[in-house]
């Protein structure tokens, strides 16, 4: 049963939201064009709004189901079991996300999906990250510093702050931290040649 939930949870984080909507409404492949990478982020850059805006959604939507499906288990809820295959099932979705099975393993950084995962397992400590995320944007407008900053912190405030006891949860923050510092390479080597692209917040008055 739980290999089986792994299963979905994976093909959950593998639907390339991205990718599909870029092809069906734009003929593009968001992968072909910016940066390179099938996120939210890129499909903003790429596409504009109208199709950012679903991608975003559907992206953290795929790691809310996913963790969700815990509870077809019959573990008692928030027992050490339940949260540990929630993370189990966060990590499989993850992994679908980054390396689609349907879109030829070329996928996005996990960000939006990381999102969905850790609002549903420790929101307190998700908001906090998340706040963490909206100060560093808003002093750098650079999407990819703020979600590394907020990666880095997550664990901090999690463990450290809000004194988290449990040590797979820990390792699971250290994991995504660590996580989307790899799949962010490509942009820290943009960011040390001052290189790397912001993002307008608010649209410009004409």
């Amino acid at each position: 049963m739980i290999a089986v939930l792994l299963l979905i949870a994976y093909l959950l984080g593998s639907i390339p939201t991205s990718v599909w909507i870029g092809k069906a409404f734009y003929n593009i492949d968001v992968r072909e064009f910016g940066s390179g990478n099938a996120g939210a982020t890129n499909t903003f850059r790429v596409l504009g709004r109208g199709a950012g805006i679903p991608v975003l959604i559907i992206d953290i939507l795929k790691g809310t189901a996913a963790v969700a499906l815990a509870w077809f288990s019959g573990f008692e809820n928030q027992s050490d079991e339940f949260i540990n295959l929630q993370l189990g099932l966060g990590v499989a979705a993850l992994m679908g996300h980054i390396f689609p099975v349907f879109a030829g393993f070329r996928g996005g950084k996990g960000v939006a999906t990381m999102l969905g995962i850790v609002v549903c397992i420790v929101p307190f400590s998700c908001a906090l990250a998340l706040l963490v995320f909206l100060t560093v944007l808003f002093s750098t407008r650079i999407v990819s510093l703020s979600s590394m900053i907020a990666g880095l912190t997550f664990p901090v405030i999690l463990n450290l702050i809000l004194g988290n006891d449990n040590p797979i949860l820990m390792v699971f923050s250290i994991v995504v931290a660590i996580l989307l510092i790899i799949t962010h390479r490509k942009n820290i080597k943009r960011l040390l040649r001052n290189e790397e692209s912001r993002v307008r917040l608010f649209p410009v008055k004409k």
